[in-house]
């Protein structure tokens, strides 16, 4: 069994068709068929039930497709490796970032990236602060963009910028005119906040406890998006990064006079392939003023 048999193997599971098979590698129906056959010989029992016009995977075949994709795409990762190695700006780079980042990141860090390293293939995911990192530990992901502090062994990361966070408000509410207001202002405000498994939550729980806010029961968001809907419908105030604070119709932004912020980072594996090319990742994610307040 090599991995041009299980090439051979999933493109026929996905195709039903030996012939389209064929076509998708580049290589003759009878050698495709040829190694199919030579493969289940191997296995001692058949991977498609052969019927006029096309196949279908067997049981077996079934249970084998699963691990054929892992095997084929843990083959290509290593070839990645390989390529990383030998010049860390070419070839395929998997970035992750959390929810409450990438959105607002991606555009610009997408023309960033291009301009500076023209032979590298960016391949964006966004998860959870929890799972982004488990994926950057466990190798699913290259690096992550993530809130700093971040203090886990065998990882390492560069800061990229420090992003404040802003009031919205709806447009109705008194404070909506201000130029700017004190962090006390929050002291007896109730703020919708995102749910649990959002880092962004526990920074703004911290907002909370030092000016003296409280979260309003009975109300947690999935995302940005959802907070910003609420804020415009009237529905009460919170706490938005910069980078997701643009105005719109019904929705107030108005920036703290000594406001609270996050430090936001670029994390990777110390014994990652590209490890030493990472900072000079950051500098090129970091713009002179990426989010001003």
């Amino acid at each position: 069994m090599n991995l041009r048999d299980l090439e051979y193997f999933v493109a026929v599971a996905e195709l039903g068709h030996f012939g389209k098979a064929a076509e998708r590698c580049f290589c003759s129906q009878p050698t495709l068929s040829g190694q199919i056959k030579k493969l289940e010989d191997e296995l001692g029992v058949p991977l498609f039930e052969r019927f006029p016009g096309g196949v279908r995977l067997t049981g077996l075949g079934e249970q084998c497709l699963p691990a054929a994709r892992e095997a084929l795409s843990a083959a290509h990762r290593i070839e990645e490796f390989g390529k990383a190695s030998r010049d860390p700006q070419s070839g395929e780079l998997v970035v992750g970032a959390i929810p409450t980042i990438g959105p607002y990141l991606w555009p610009s860090a997408l023309a960033a990236l291009k301009e500076s390293f023209p032979n590298l293939v960016p391949l964006l995911r966004e998860e959870p602060t929890r799972q982004l990192v488990e994926s950057i530990k466990s190798g699913r992901i290259d690096a992550g963009i993530l809130a700093l502090p971040l203090e886990i062994p065998g990882l390492d990361s560069a800061e990229l910028w420090d992003e404040p966070f802003l009031l919205a408000l709806p447009a109705t509410h008194p404070l909506s005119s201000r130029p700017s207001v004190a962090l006390p202002v929050l002291e007896e405000m109730e703020l919708l906040l995102l749910d649990d498994g959002h880092c962004l939550r526990e920074q703004a729980l911290e907002v909370c406890r030092r000016s003296g806010a409280r979260e309003r029961d009975g109300f947690r968001a999935t995302s940005l998006q959802s907070l910003r809907h609420m804020v415009r419908s009237g529905a009460g105030a919170t706490l938005l990064p910069a980078s997701a604070a643009q105005p719109e119709s019904g929705l107030a932004i108005v920036p703290f006079e000594d406001p609270p912020f996050r430090k936001v980072g670029l994390c990777w594996r110390k014994g990652h392939p590209r490890a030493g090319f990472y900072p000079t990742l950051a500098r090129k994610l970091t713009p002179a003023r990426p989010f001003p307040a």
